[in-house]
């Protein structure tokens, strides 16, 4: 059954967009891949249109964006797209391996077979599993986490992580053109907003590695933007009237 699609952005990821689809498609149990390639010029677009030809035809997909938009609009974007498609299972994976496709049926059975709306793939929820991330980031990632929760009063260890299955009824109900920010505040906005809205979160434990191949794509705005967006959900948290939950 064909109910899920893995929602990968992309830029420059040509070391490994053929190495995730492969091991995505080598799974059990059956994902669509939507790959959203902000114009890499290293050819990973190329990559992912010869797959799509030649093996994946019916079940991998792209869409292909003019340079780089974001984090947030490629989610935004995708999230559209598969409400279009009708998927039922909507996950969030980047293409460089630090999420294990072979965690995705875990995430798949917090949502469909446990009743959770969204299953969050936590580096923190049963202590700090990461793998070859600097100390420094990993207290600074660690304890940014903390302050997320302080703040928003979200029961979520894991506030910034990008491996998450939704539930279609979660995407179609958040406002998804009211969701601001682009880097890695998006997360902990989607998240913020699926919580106030009431739906049911599971952080199922994974263990994070940093990517081996590539660039990592994490600068100074984007951790800023996360800090000083944080206060801004609280505001809004006060403030904003959020759409009811779904019957």
């Amino acid at each position: 059954m064909d109910d899920s699609v893995v929602i990968i952005p992309t830029y420059n990821e040509k070391e490994n967009v053929e190495k995730i689809i492969r091991a995505v498609m080598g799974l059990e149990k059956h994902f669509h891949i939507l790959i959203i390639d902000d114009g890499s010029p290293d050819g990973t677009g190329d990559i992912v249109r010869r797959l799509m030809e030649k093996e994946f035809s019916g079940s991998l997909f792209m869409i292909e964006r003019k340079g780089k938009q974001g984090l947030g609009t490629a989610y935004i974007m995708g999230f559209k797209w598969a409400l279009e498609h009708q998927y039922e299972y909507i996950f969030e994976m980047d293409a460089d391996f630090s999420h294990n496709p072979a965690d995705l049926p875990r995430l798949y059975a917090a949502t469909h077979d446990e009743g959770y709306d969204v299953a969050v793939g936590s580096r923190y929820v049963s202590g700090v599993n990461v793998v070859n991330w600097p100390i420094g980031r990993v207290l600074m990632s660690y304890f940014a986490s903390d302050y997320v929760r302080f703040i928003t009063g979200i029961n979520v260890h894991d506030t910034t992580a990008g491996f998450v299955c939704y539930k279609r009824r979660v995407l179609n109900t958040i406002q998804l053109d009211r969701i601001h920010f682009k880097g890695y505040a998006f997360q902990i906005e989607m998240k913020y907003t699926a919580y106030k809205i009431g739906f049911k979160i599971k952080e199922v434990p994974v263990i994070f590695v940093n990517r081996r191949e590539g660039t990592s794509k994490m600068t100074g705005g984007i951790f800023s933007e996360a800090f000083f967006g944080v206060i801004r959900l609280r505001l809004d948290g006060w403030l904003r009237k959020y759409p009811k939950l779904p019957e």
